[in-house]
């Protein structure tokens, strides 16, 4: 049986912003990631909390946060980061559909300002973010690699798109025409839209940090092999079918060449020098998160 726990007034009118968050066994940091979206300047927004079966308690743990902007569904089951998110499209009722994931967290001003700029830039189908890399403990690790404009971020789509999912920010009609492909590869649904999509979309990344983006410290070198795999095949299968024989040698290449690295360096890398303005940035913006969770 279903449970749906909404404190949304039926009367309110449609939001511009809907926030989609699947969650599956959050932990501690859902706290963080929903308080991040409760700070947001920009208001008009709803967010919709998604459990896919988890079988831990994080939800108790925003039990005390009651905004009328704030859905939860709930119905037992175990379906995957896809189907969840395809559930969110359906759902929506705003004109924009933005991502966010369980663990991490948005600056304040990121749906601020990803919403001026698509506003701007009515070619833009879906506008990402730079973001920073965080670990367990919300050090600052280093950044998350980023290419600004559509052909720099599909320039070598053999090696995947750089492109954080997590900060996707697009239009609504973007995702309801394309959704995310059911059943899902295994951890590689956005690379698989991406790949599917990106000839016949616009994609844009806004040059500016507005996300924190959770990276473990310590990464099972079984399940990277397998997400490499699953991408490399799901590569395959489109590459063959658009007959791009050059980018279907390309993409096996960088698989052996991807697999090999993996084993040869540590599995956590520092991903880049912190530079102190940003890392300062940082420290305001978990400053401004954990005052939001004691208000609450």
């Amino acid at each position: 049986m279903s449970e749906f726990f909404s404190h949304t007034d039926s009367a309110r009118r449609a939001p511009e912003v809907t926030v989609a968050m699947p969650i599956y066994n959050a932990g501690v940091y859902l706290r963080d990631a929903v308080i991040s979206i409760v700070q947001q300047t920009y208001v008009d927004w709803e967010l919709l909390i998604i459990d896919d079966g988890s079988t831990d308690d994080a939800l108790q743990s925003i039990a005390d946060i009651s905004d009328a902007r704030i859905s939860i569904l709930r119905d037992g089951r175990n379906r995957g980061l896809a189907a969840r998110l395809n559930e969110a499209i359906d759902m929506a009722t705003g004109r924009y559909f933005a991502r966010m994931d369980q663990d991490d967290v948005s600056y304040p001003q990121r749906f601020a300002r990803q919403l001026a700029a698509m506003e701007a830039a009515p070619q833009i189908d879906l506008l990402a973010s730079r973001a920073i890399i965080i670990d367990e403990l919300d050090n600052m690790t280093g950044l998350f690699p980023y290419r600004l404009s559509h052909e720099k971020i599909c320039a070598r789509p053999w090696l995947g798109f750089y492109f954080p999912h997590p900060t996707w920010f697009g239009r609504i009609e973007w995702f309801r025409t394309h959704r995310y492909a059911e059943p899902a590869p295994y951890l590689c649904e956005d690379q698989e839209l991406l790949l599917r999509t990106y000839v016949n979309s616009r994609f844009a990344t806004l040059d500016e940090i507005l996300f924190a983006y959770r990276m473990r410290t310590k990464v099972s070198l079984d399940k990277l092999t397998r997400t490499r795999r699953s991408v490399r095949n799901m590569q395959t299968a489109r590459f063959l079918q658009s007959r791009a024989w050059g980018s279907l040698l390309a993409a096996q290449v960088a698989f052996v060449g991807k697999v090999a690295f993996d084993r040869i360096l540590p599995r956590f890398h520092h991903h880049g020098s912190v530079d102190p303005a940003i890392l300062s940035q940082w420290h305001l913006v978990q400053t401004e998160t954990k005052s939001g969770m004691l208000s609450c």
